[in-house]
């Protein structure tokens, strides 16, 4: 399939077999049973590769299922308002708080405006951008709507967890702390591991519309999920 053909349609349940070896894409199962064609990303050691999402880049029906599935599956944790992370996160964090019937969610970025504090920013990194020095910003005008609010910080992919937990570090240099987290993917379990550095509550807290694992190269150079 051309590259820009991914992430732009479900296709029906069992579409594509899940239980073997994969080539040129991988096969993502949401819990409906509802397949997503997601293409390979080789790590540097070449022998172990990562299914990729990049969600503004899917089609917009495609943003919309995640968004919703996303929103239902935060929705028992009473959400008054939706914290985006960048630069990903903005786009599926805006269609999450939509479809929870919010008015307008508060994004983080990373470009300074005159008017930010250097004391609420935290440095950030990411497993898509590891060389990249950049720092995490809330608008100082933006606390007062996440003050003692019941708050979810979406991501678009929760990977190593590094983005999610500079995240949590910005929201606890204001003194805030969100009751729950959400991606569209949990890629790997890596996650877990740095995120419940932060506190156990966070592996309960945080939710995915589907997860991915792992692939390692096989003999005849295929993908399979690692053991």
């Amino acid at each position: 399939m051309a590259p820009h053909d991914f992430w732009q349609e479900f296709h029906p349940p069992g579409s594509f077999p899940t239980d073997g070896d994969f080539t040129s894409f991988y096969v993502a199962e949401l819990e409906d049973g509802c397949q997503l064609r997601l293409p390979i990303r080789v790590l540097a050691d070449g022998e172990h590769a990562l299914a990729s999402l990049i969600v503004n880049q899917a089609s917009f029906a495609v943003l919309d299922a995640l968004a919703e599935q996303l929103a239902a599956k935060i929705m028992p944790f009473d959400i008054e308002i939706v914290a985006g992370l960048p630069t990903l996160g903005l786009t599926l964090a805006a269609a999450v708080a939509q479809k929870l019937g919010h008015a307008r969610y508060v994004p983080f970025g990373t470009s300074r405006k005159f008017w930010y504090r250097d004391d609420l920013s935290v440095a950030l990194s990411s497993i898509t951008t590891p060389e990249q020095q950049k720092r995490l910003y809330i608008d100082p005008r933006m606390l007062p709507l996440l003050e003692g609010r019941r708050i979810a910080l979406i991501d678009d992919v929760i990977s190593s967890g590094t983005s999610i937990v500079s995240g949590l570090h910005l929201m606890a240099t204001c003194g805030i702390e969100p009751v729950a987290i959400g991606a569209a993917m949990l890629q790997s379990g890596r996650w877990r591991e740095k995120l419940g550095s932060q506190g156990v509550q966070w592996l309960d807290r945080t939710v995915g519309v589907f997860a991915t694992p792992i692939l390692e190269r096989t003999a005849d150079r295929r993908w399979r999920a690692a053991a």
